[in-house]
């Protein structure tokens, strides 16, 4: 039977990191896989998981299953840092996931079990975003969300888009730190979604996987909180993996606000059953690493100041290049303003494979590139790479 299938192609985000692996120039910088760098080149572990972990070791005292729901104690305090007191407790449902991915797809699994059709995709997002939601059986439809030339978040159409949506429909939304664009939606920006989405029925499905990487804990999570205050429903996917730099862990959540605890008893059972159909528990560990931190007002304080000082690096890269590339294009000074690891420049398939081939600058054939992927010292270097095109 295996000779029924047909070869799929590779992901090129991975092709692309093997072929970083390989060029042996010195010079050469990897804009392309998303994940936080420091001034090193490593991808950290943060002080306070390495402390966290150390205390685990030491006292956790079984490796037995924690259920397909996850643990309860991470889901409370995860809930309290992403949507703190907007909803009651009890009205939300939550069951931890094997990352942001994995929420997603119990999210998009829900929606199909509930009805569902259509999920809005605004364009450009996350690659993973329409398989998973493909694979989930939901009909994609697509606006464009996102300028790439003027560098500018096309909200008229995000509104055209609400506006002609039918009930019942979910749309996703991006809470901060738009991936792939580092857009921005201002705070009067997300009046207007949630007042729309409440108005024609819609479900937002909510991704947050960078919370702190952009203007900071709260301010990260500013129009996701009164989204929720607006609408009766609502699902949340939450990722660990940058905010905790917990990648390799899977650690993750999905989240439905409800409008009652018997609500949420229902739809948390829902997501349970469909967990365990599909990897059955999740992975505990990171989970246990994020609870032991937020349980412990010293280790949180610890890892929320070396969150911030990650925010404040990225911060000033973004406005080093973009100081740099704003000479040759004007539009690309909006970096500086954008927020996340993120940001998408005006390029063309063959400039960036000329900037792989010549100067060994590697990023996908989209041109998005990692601002958290460059040292403060390489900017300059890059920015004379890029202006060489």
């Amino acid at each position: 039977m295996f000779d029924t299938l047909a070869r799929q192609p590779d992901d090129p985000l991975l092709a692309l990191i093997g072929l970083f692996r390989m060029d042996e120039r010195p010079g050469k910088a990897d804009l392309g896989v998303g994940v936080y760098r420091d001034e090193t080149g490593r991808t950290p572990i943060f002080r306070a998981v390495k402390a966290a972990e150390k205390r685990l070791l030491e006292t956790q005292d079984t490796k037995a299953y924690v259920g397909p729901e996850g643990d309860l104690v991470f889901l409370d305090h995860l809930w309290t840092l992403v949507g703190g007191d907007v909803v009651e407790r009890s009205h939300v449902a939550g069951v931890q996931t094997p990352g942001g991915s994995g929420a997603l797809r119990l999210a998009a699994d829900l929606i199909k079990r509930m009805g569902g059709a259509r999920i809005w995709l605004g364009l450009p997002s996350w690659p993973n975003h329409a398989p998973i939601f493909k694979a989930a059986g939901l009909e994609i439809a697509t606006y464009e969300f996102f300028d790439i030339p003027s560098q500018s978040v096309l909200f008229d159409n995000v509104v055209q888009t609400f506006e002609g949506a039918r009930a019942g429909d979910a749309v996703l939304l991006h809470a901060s730190c738009h991936n792939p664009t580092g857009g921005v939606l201002s705070q009067p920006q997300w009046l207007e979604i949630a007042a729309l989405a409440a108005e024609r029925g819609l479900l937002p499905l909510v991704d947050l996987a960078y919370q702190g990487f952009g203007r900071g804990l709260d301010p990260d999570v500013a129009g996701l909180r009164h989204l929720l205050t607006v609408v009766p429903e609502a699902l949340v996917a939450v990722s660990c993996s940058k905010s905790f730099g917990l990648y390799r862990e899977r650690t993750g959540a999905i989240f439905a606000p409800t409008t009652s605890p018997v609500a949420a008893d229902v739809v948390r059972s829902n997501l349970a059953g469909l967990a365990r159909t599909s990897y059955s528990m999740p992975p505990d560990h990171g989970a246990a690493v994020v609870c032991t931190i937020l349980s412990d007002p010293a280790l949180a304080r610890d890892w929320a100041e070396e969150l911030e000082g990650m925010r404040q690096r990225m911060t000033g890269i973004r406005r080093a290049l973009a100081e740099g590339l704003r000479t040759r294009w004007q539009s690309l000074g909006a970096i500086a303003d954008q927020e996340g690891m993120f940001s998408m420049l005006p390029l063309t398939q063959a400039e960036v494979l000329r900037l792989r081939t010549e100067h060994g600058i590697y990023m996908p054939g989209s041109g998005r590139i990692n601002i958290a992927g460059l040292k403060t010292t390489e900017v300059a270097d890059v920015v004379g790479k890029f202006m060489s095109l």
